[in-house]
Parts: structure tokens; C-alpha cells; sequence
């Protein structure tokens, strides 16, 4: 329950920020050129086309080569062609698209054929039926079944042999020529942006005088109207780079205009090295007091408050080294009789060796870390028992071993 009340949220949440942006008068940007700092496909795509024209009462609109009609709110082809008393699985077929496939608000289905026209003010030059002749410029099979064949533009810019068959303006007819629309015939992998591209139009006026749906998408044998560019407003399209082909490098400045002379700054001396610091003067007592181990051996006893220091594992006769910098402070003997040495480092800091045997210092002995003070002593195990302290607390080792 808790996951379908969050997806309503969600959805009315959406809802509430679409209304507020019709509210502000914001229109959605299809391909996103209006988006701060966002991708900007090409400057063509800013060509401003004139809008579609008002279709007639029964949604139709007349071209003198063709003919289209504009769905309505629940249209299907089935629902078009009893309105225009057409075969609806000619329709369907003509236009690739299921009978019974419902339709988006202002879609365009095109025609198979020429319907009658209740006046030529949509741009026919008579009323009626058209009839074979020099304005009928459409070839129905062509258009039904061939899609357009690129192998021979190699991406360039639409031609008459991109456009669907049968198109061509007549010379005849100039006036008529600049205002009809091309039909594209969708293509296998084409897409609503790939189609704008190809014809240097937005994709925003392909869609709307297509009607397309909010996902701009299109499906192969569609039938689309290429709108027409404003001759008032028309601005020269970029040079199309066929596929695979680099796009063109702009020229440089310098190639036209030469740079500036400009005189190198002279080399300055050479900056002297400091001298390395001395490292060892610097060294702190407290970098000083670092102790190493005791014995070569694995801990087998941490430390812990109780033990008062950590035990280190190690062969019988194995060197006892001190482990730090030191004045023996003390020898003395453990309650089995075996003795322990004591050693004061700086920092008031003590280090105690104990299990030992061997003892090879005497008190009051000045000794330097590394040096041999005594054996391990034989046992089972043979181990060290190390204790470090601070005073009189003891500390754990780990923290001043290096």
C-alpha cells in the first residue's frame, strides 16, 4: 500500500509542475535547444516553417498532388475512412498502421487516393474528384510501397530522389510548388530527430504538423508531411556531412590575419637551491623515542592493564635488544630469581624486560637502541614479557614501536 500511495504522489506531484509551467507560459522543448546550456543539435534546426494549413470540415487537406486528413479526438482508420467513404484496410494498409490503432489528437494519415473537395481553397486548383492528367502528380504504388532511397545521397541533403515518388512541382505550377509540402516515407531505424535533421526543420515542426505524440515516436511506412519553410524567415542551412565523413574544419584566425609579433622575455637567472634541511638536528625527542622490538617474535599476549605489558614469542637464547636510546635504571629479580632489566628512556618513559637470562649490562649502563641486553630464557613457551610505562603507568607498547 505504501508503494502505490508513493507512486500517486509522484504522479500528482508531475501533474502539479506541468499545470505551473502552462501556468508561466512555458512550452515543453522537444529537442531541448531552449535549455540552458543544453545541446544544440544544429543551426538549421532554427529555420522558422510556416504552420500546417486548416483542414476542412472533414479534416482533410488539399494539396494539388495529394491529399491528407487530420485525425480527431478517438479517431481510428476505421473511423476516418467512413467518414471519407474510403476502404478502411486500404487506408490502413497505405499508411502501415493497424484499422483499428487509435490515432493522436491532429495526426496526419495520408490518402491513397484523391477525395472530392467541397472548394480549391485548400490549394486544389478545382473542386471535385481529381482525374488522370498533368496535375495528378502522384504515383499511389510508388508511394505505397517504396521507401526512400539513400544509397546514392550518402546523407546529403534531400533531393527529389529522397522525397516520395511522384512529388516534383511541375514548372507549371510555381506559385503551388513553393507551399506543398514533401511527403517522407518513414524508413527502417529513422526517428522524428533523425528526419529533422535530414530535411533541416525542428523537430517541434515536424511533430506539429504531423501531430505526433509527446514521444516524437514514428514507425516505418508512416507517411510524414516535411513543413515548409517561411521563404520571410529562411536562413542558409549548413554544409551536411555524409556519414563517416569529418566534419569540416573552420579556419583559424591566423590563417587570414598573421599573430602579433611579440618579443620572448628574456631568460631570468637561474634561481639558487636552497640547502636540504638537516634532518637529524631537527629531530624531536619525541621522534627520538621511537623504540623498536625488543626480540624478532609475534606477539602472543596483547596488552592489557592486568598483564601489564605484551608477551613476544621467541626462541630459547634468542638476543634481547634494548629498544630504545636509555640508561639501565635497574636489574632486578622476579620472584622465580630471574632478572629483569629496567631501562630509563626520555619522556620519563621506562621499558622492562623480563623471562631473560644472560644479562649482559649493569646499572647505570648507557645503551643505544638495538644493542644486546640479554637472552631469552628457556621455558615452555620461551617468550619475552615486555612492559613499557609512562612513570609509573604502564602504557601499550604498540605505541611508541615503530
Amino acid at each position: 500500500m505504501a508503494l502505490k500511495l508513493t507512486a500517486i504522489h509522484r504522479n500528482l506531484l508531475l501533474s502539479v509542475g506541468l499545470l505551473a509551467l502552462a501556468s508561466c507560459g512555458q512550452v515543453t522543448d522537444w529537442d531541448m535547444r531552449n535549455v540552458s546550456g543544453g545541446f544544440n543539435t544544429t543551426g538549421a534546426a532554427e529555420r522558422a516553417t510556416l504552420a500546417r494549413p486548416a483542414p476542412d470540415d472533414r479534416g482533410v487537406i488539399s494539396y494539388p498532388g495529394y491529399q491528407v486528413v487530420v485525425a480527431r479526438r478517438g479517431d481510428t482508420v476505421a473511423s476516418i475512412a467512413a467518414r471519407l467513404n474510403l476502404a478502411p484496410n486500404e487506408l490502413a494498409r497505405y499508411n502501415a498502421i493497424d484499422v483499428n490503432a487509435g490515432l493522436n489528437d491532429g495526426e496526419v494519415i495520408a490518402l491513397p487516393g484523391r477525395v472530392s473537395e467541397p472548394s480549391p481553397a485548400t490549394g486544389a486548383p478545382f473542386s471535385g474528384p481529381i482525374t488522370p492528367g498533368a496535375n495528378d502528380q502522384i504515383d499511389i504504388t510508388t508511394l505505397a510501397t517504396g521507401a526512400i532511397d539513400r544509397s546514392q545521397t550518402n546523407g546529403a541533403a534531400p533531393t527529389a530522389g529522397n522525397q516520395v515518388a511522384g512529388l516534383a512541382p511541375q514548372p507549371s505550377q510555381p506559385k503551388v510548388a513553393a507551399t506543398q509540402p514533401t511527403r517522407h516515407k518513414v524508413a527502417r531505424g529513422e526517428t522524428a530527430y533523425s528526419i529533422a535533421r535530414l530535411y533541416n526543420i525542428p523537430v517541434r515542426a515536424l511533430a506539429d504538423w504531423n501531430g505526433l505524440g509527446p514521444d516524437l515516436s514514428v514507425h516505418e511506412g508512416q507517411v510524414l508531411l516535411i513543413p515548409v519553410i517561411d521563404p520571410t524567415r529562411a536562413v542558409a542551412a549548413p554544409a551536411v556531412t555524409p556519414p563517416g565523413q569529418p566534419s569540416p574544419t573552420p579556419e583559424p584566425p591566423s590563417a587570414s590575419k598573421p599573430l602579433p609579433t611579440t618579443t620572448p622575455p628574456a631568460a631570468s637567472a637561474a634561481t639558487p637551491v636552497p640547502p636540504s634541511p638537516d634532518l637529524g638536528k631537527d629531530r624531536t625527542a619525541a621522534s627520538a623515542s621511537r623504540f623498536i622490538m625488543p626480540v624478532d617474535g609475534k606477539i602472543i599476549r596483547p596488552f592489557s592493564k592486568k598483564a601489564e605489558g605484551i608477551d613476544i614469542a621467541a626462541a630459547a637464547g634468542s638476543a634481547v635488544v634494548a629498544s630504545g636510546d636509555g640508561t639501565v635504571a635497574a636489574i632486578t629479580k622476579d620472584t622465580d630469581g630471574f632478572p629483569i632489566v629496567v631501562i630509563r628512556h626520555d619522556g620519563n618513559l621506562l621499558s622492562a624486560y623480563q623471562r631473560i637470562d644472560g644479562v649482559t649490562v649493569a646499572k647505570g649502563d648507557k645503551v643505544k637502541r638495538g644493542q644486546k641486553i640479554a637472552v631469552i630464557r628457556a621455558g615452555d613457551p620461551a617468550f619475552l614479557h615486555f612492559v613499557v610505562s609512562q612513570g609509573i603507568e604502564p602504557i601499550d607498547p604498540a605505541t611508541v614501536l615503530n
